[in-house]
């Protein structure tokens, strides 16, 4: 069996495989929302109330691939359900890549400013990173297009907006608190290139199944 076979469509878009990486994925957002628990209790009491939407970053974005496993294993038949299908897709993709990639390295950027890492920097490296992989598998079996990638991307420019203007961005390490600014850019470079990539991914998946 060639090595290519693990990420060919038949063992991709296998049913088995499907419910074992949305459960995987439900798991996930679950824990990630627990993570998140003292910073959204924080937001809740000390923000305007709305602003606690675009706390748990990761959670969001995997909670968005985990319905976007679903509607993998059951395509939807109405036209709004239909609509909706592609708006998640894309939101999953755009915000996987960028997410898993922003976590890795705002853990690496933190421990090369004298953060000591623990077990729990590795297993968030390890999720984020197959965060990321995922998106960048899956893309290729999703039905959105490219235009569903601009209310992927303002959702996840507007979330950075608020993140950095009302200060409800993912606690950091406290070695990058006085890289704040950097940070910020980096965040905003980040969705910007996650969006490119999501579109260069997805038109070259496009391409070969034509």
């Amino acid at each position: 069996m060639s090595i290519s076979f693990f990420w060919s469509r038949a063992f991709l878009t296998n049913r088995f495989l499907l419910w074992l990486l949305f459960w995987c994925n439900l798991v996930g957002t679950v824990y990630g929302y627990m993570w998140y628990g003292q910073q959204m209790e924080y937001t809740i009491a000390n923000h305007a109330i709305w602003q606690v939407i675009f706390v748990p970053d990761s959670p969001t974005a995997s909670l968005f691939f985990t319905l976007a496993f679903l509607f993998l294993l059951y395509p939807p038949k109405s036209l709004a359900l239909k609509g909706f299908s592609l708006l998640i897709e894309a939101l999953a993709v755009v915000t996987s890549v960028k997410y898993g990639i922003w976590a890795v390295s705002i853990i690496f950027a933190g421990a090369a400013q004298g953060d000591h890492l623990v077990w729990q920097d590795w297993m968030l490296v390890a999720s984020h990173l197959t965060m990321a992989v995922e998106a960048l598998l899956f893309v290729r079996f999703f039905r959105f297009g490219t235009i569903m990638l601009i209310p992927a991307a303002a959702w996840t420019f507007l979330n950075d907006i608020v993140d950095y203007t009302y200060g409800v961005y993912p606690w950091l390490p406290n070695e990058l608190l006085d890289h704040l600014f950097a940070v910020q850019n980096f965040t905003l470079g980040l969705t910007l290139f996650s969006v490119v990539l999501s579109w260069f991914v997805l038109r070259l998946a496009k391409r070969k199944t034509i």
